[in-house]
């Protein structure tokens, strides 16, 4: 199955490792650090020019990326159902 986490963004289903709130992620120390760790490595991916909500982290064929959403992490989390 696939899920649309923006208009011109689809992952599979399965390649989904994790589906994070922006702000709820944000407020530990090990969240805060994340976004800008996967930023330097260069993971992620930016699918909306709008507020982002959420971030994707997918694994597939060995290549983790972190896809930026505007799309809440509740209405991604419903669809990946």
């Amino acid at each position: 199955m696939y899920i649309r986490i923006e208009d011109d963004a689809v992952v599979r289903g399965k390649d989904i490792v994790g589906i994070f709130d922006m702000d709820n992620t944000t407020v530990s120390r090990l969240g805060r650090n994340f976004l800008p760790s996967a930023e330097k490595r260069g993971l992620i991916i930016n699918t909306t020019d709008d507020l982002p909500k959420s971030f994707v982290v997918t694994n597939a064929n060995g290549a983790t990326e972190v896809l930026i959403s505007s799309v809440s992490s509740k209405i991604l989390a419903n669809r990946s159902k």
